[in-house]
């Protein structure tokens, strides 16, 4: 199963506008290929552009978290395993101080070992890190974001695996451009 195909919405001319409770963006939708990562980082890149007082570092934090939520869509859901398969992007601001990153992926791979859904990596030895290629992604988010999380699209028994929704919270308060 697959996220409904979406075009995304051109986006108008707007000027940088503070913050406000509620402020939601269009929310983006792109193939489940690792080759999007670029087009994801800078489409959010242009989203915060219109957020006024977002400071730089700020950004980039937003925007590398992103980059691997993202990743992880793409490299443990069916997005990334089917040719049709598609993620989902949102950002809102749930307060005057909270942006909000949210991503949505089409549902459980057929291997069993991406089944059990996002976690942090703990049984590494010291040397295992050393060697290791992969893995750091969530360790990342875990210390840029303020709060972030994952749970089923649908919390219902029989639609288990029907899709992931990964999120991040960063507070903006204090933030200098």
């Amino acid at each position: 199963m697959t996220i409904v195909p979406h075009t995304p919405a051109p986006l108008h001319s707007v000027t940088a506008t503070a913050p406000s409770v509620g402020r939601r963006w269009p929310f983006r939708v792109y193939p489940g290929d690792l080759s999007q990562v670029s087009r994801v980082r800078s489409d959010l890149a242009a989203d915060l552009g219109r957020l006024a007082g977002l400071g730089a570092q700020s950004a980039a934090d937003v925007i590398l978290c992103a980059s691997e939520m993202f990743a992880n869509a793409c490299d443990h859901s069916l997005s990334g395993e089917d040719p049709e398969g598609r993620v989902l992007r949102t950002l809102h601001m749930p307060t005057a101080t909270t942006l909000k990153v949210v991503f949505i992926d089409d549902g459980t791979r057929t291997d069993a070992a991406d089944q059990l859904g996002p976690k942090l990596p703990d049984q590494r030895t010291p040397e295992e890190w050393d060697e290791a290629e992969r893995g750091r992604g969530l360790l990342l988010i875990h210390h840029l974001a303020s709060r972030w999380g994952t749970r089923s699209v649908l919390d219902f028994p029989f639609c288990a695996g029907l899709g992931t929704v990964a999120w991040a919270e960063f507070t903006l308060a204090g933030d200098q451009p």
